[in-house]
């Protein structure tokens, strides 16, 4: 565990230098996370078409579940940053451990919840006969990893709260290495089919909620932070997390409107859709890249009480946000010819692929900025508005999006409510950048 950096006033290349020295990592390991299902994925599917349709299904589930407490990664950063800023690395591990004692709480609770309801949730998919007897094996073996995935959201946010992003990715690495051999050995070595898999995945995460918690447990030490839970601290924690879930559930809910648009459009359409949400969500890690490293950057400086500091690494995180969204836009458009026949040969899909690919484009930018400034806000600690924010993004979008059938304009059009869903979240969040009411000093908020 680093020591913290202190804060320095040198100008935009001291914030350049900053932001990347916690991106460029932060990135390395967030690409590496769905890496996990891509390998769970490329095994399985040697076993049989329906041992992969099952993993598919539980597989959903799970990443909903984990992208749920999601809160437990971005929460635990804002409150760590703020106390490393203050000078007080005992407070600020003692956070750390509030956030993965209620990862751990949360953990057995989705267990409770998922060994006995997993035949439910898989029949909620309309599994066939043939697929959900394994979609059930899946999610079931896969749910005793669930702790050790919330404890890693939680360490990782400790980690990042500590300006440190290498770590995580060095654990990222090696938890995908470890999990591609076991599951090898297990599927085929020994036999265990898709159950294998499972296991494979559960060891795998737990021996990286291993590595952190040894880590985090030597900083308590060496700075005598205590290691039992504190309900009150437990408890600030969740208090803390529950508008960063509000947001995040609205978020979710204007993708599942899109996709389920996109659906009312015809076959060709969902299937361009679902391209193109994936390309959209790959050009999403390194956006939140940056947006990790506003979280542990604006967190330092507002709890060192510096709010020009965090005024001027916000405004050079803007110009790092566009610039970046403007390369992606670039790439998108330049490599198309590239990557488009990769995902379909069909026509008629790439017909409607195409204009829509270019929207996508052109609104890189705008989702540049809405990265980098939901990211300042969260290392600011300003949950409920980003709550509120959301939910009123939520209320402008679903009407326009669901108006797209009628209207016309097909899967163009709900990329363009999808442009403006963005449009909608940026204004919201310059408008509260713009203020002084999100730049709440010292070491809590």
């Amino acid at each position: 565990m680093t020591k913290a950096p202190a804060i320095s006033r040198t100008g935009p290349r001291r914030h350049d230098r900053e932001i990347i020295a916690l991106a460029v990592p932060a990135f390395g390991a967030l690409v590496a996370e769905p890496l996990f299902v891509m390998v769970d994925s490329a095994i399985v599917g040697h076993l049989g078409t329906p041992q992969l349709a099952g993993l598919a299904i539980a597989a959903a589930l799970l990443m909903t579940a984990v992208s749920i407490f999601v809160f437990l990664a971005y929460a635990t950063t804002a409150a760590v940053a703020r106390r490393v800023g203050a000078g007080d690395l005992q407070a600020a591990i003692r956070q750390g451990m509030d956030g993965i004692w209620l990862a751990l709480l949360l953990g057995a609770a989705v267990i409770a919840v998922t060994l006995p309801a997993a035949p439910w949730l898989v029949g909620l998919f309309g599994a066939s006969d043939t697929a959900a007897p394994y979609a059930v094996t899946y999610l079931r073996i896969s749910s005793l990893g669930i702790p050790a995935m919330l404890v890693v959201l939680a360490a990782t946010g400790v980690l990042r709260g500590l300006q440190d992003t290498r770590t995580p990715l060095y654990v990222a690495i090696g938890g995908f290495g470890a999990n591609a051999v076991l599951n090898v050995v297990l599927v085929y070595g020994a036999g265990l089919g898709i159950a294998g898999s499972a296991w494979g995945t559960v060891l795998a995460q737990c021996a990286m909620a291993a590595v952190y918690l040894v880590v985090v447990v030597r900083g308590a030490r060496r700075h005598g932070a205590s290691l039992r839970p504190d309900a009150a601290g437990i408890r600030a924690s969740a208090q803390a997390g529950v508008p960063l879930l509000i947001r995040t559930l609205s978020l979710r809910a204007v993708l599942l409107i899109a996709t389920a648009v996109a659906a009312r459009l015809g076959d060709a359409d969902v299937a361009a859709h679902q391209i193109i949400l994936s390309l959209w969500s790959l050009t999403a890690f390194a956006l939140d890249a940056i947006a990790i490293a506003g979280q542990a950057i604006i967190g330092r400086y507002l709890g060192a009480g510096d709010t020009q500091g965090a005024r001027d690494v916000c405004r050079r995180m803007v110009q790092w946000g566009v610039a970046a969204g403007v390369g992606l836009g670039v790439l998108i458009v330049a490599t198309r010819p590239l990557f488009i026949p990769l995902f379909t040969g069909d026509q008629v899909v790439q017909d409607a692929l195409l204009p829509a690919l270019l929207v996508v484009a052109v609104t890189q930018p705008i989702s540049g900025i809405v990265f980098v400034l939901d990211g300042v806000l969260m290392g600011a600690g300003d949950g409920p508005y980003l709550a509120g924010a959301m939910l009123v993004t939520l209320a402008v979008f679903a009407p326009v999006a669901l108006l797209v059938p009628i209207w016309g304009g097909g899967l163009t059009a709900l990329w363009w409510a999808m442009g403006l869903m963005m449009g909608v979240r940026m204004l919201t969040l310059w408008l509260r950048t713009r203020s002084v009411r999100w730049l709440v000093i010292g070491a809590t908020r």
